[in-house]
């Protein structure tokens, strides 16, 4: 049996930022009924779990503005045009905690929000961290402090509700 998809009809952008788009879309419904849904239109991203061995995990603390607090979270950024996963992974480790991967290993490429959001996350298990020659230049929207914990340090964080970050949540439970 083939699902029927749905059919956009039409589009209204209805904001256009640096980071995502939110659309309007007039759809048809699989039952023949005419919708509007509201989309927001967001590029893929990596989420990162480094281990600099593997008992430890190195996790950066950052504000974030739309829940107005420092948080710990695993590190992580957007895919730039042309590039690979394996490349953005890379480089958000070298710029975020400054350090490089020796190894990567693609965990699962995951939907956070698919009821109103079309951002893919891939989250990259990276081993063998090493210290690079030279140092990433940081983005200018972020103030990053990252910092070492034991797996077991990580996950209490989370037992105790003081890691509030779903995809820190669901990247230390995959390792």
């Amino acid at each position: 049996m083939t699902e029927r998809r749905m059919r956009a009809k039409a589009r209204r952008i209805v904001h256009q930022g640096r980071i995502f788009t939110v659309a309007v879309d007039r759809v048809v419904l699989t039952n023949g009924r005419e919708v509007d849904m509201e989309v927001v239109r967001h590029g893929p991203s990596v989420v990162l779990v480094p281990l600099p061995d593997p008992d430890h995990v190195v996790l950066i603390r950052q504000y974030r503005y739309a829940i107005d607090q420092w948080i710990w979270e695993l590190p992580a950024g957007g895919i730039e045009w042309g590039e690979t996963p394996e490349a953005a992974a890379r480089r958000e480790c070298h710029e975020e905690i400054g350090r490089l991967p020796e190894r990567m290993t693609l965990l699962a490429s995951l939907y956070p929000t698919p009821g109103f959001c079309d951002e893919q996350m891939h989250l990259y298990r990276l081993d063998g961290l090493v210290v690079p020659d030279a140092e990433a230049e940081a983005d200018p929207d972020e103030q990053i402090e990252p910092r070492t914990f034991t797996l077991r340090e990580a996950r209490d964080l989370v037992a105790r509700g003081e890691i509030v970050d779903m995809k820190t949540v669901v990247g230390l439970g995959m390792v």
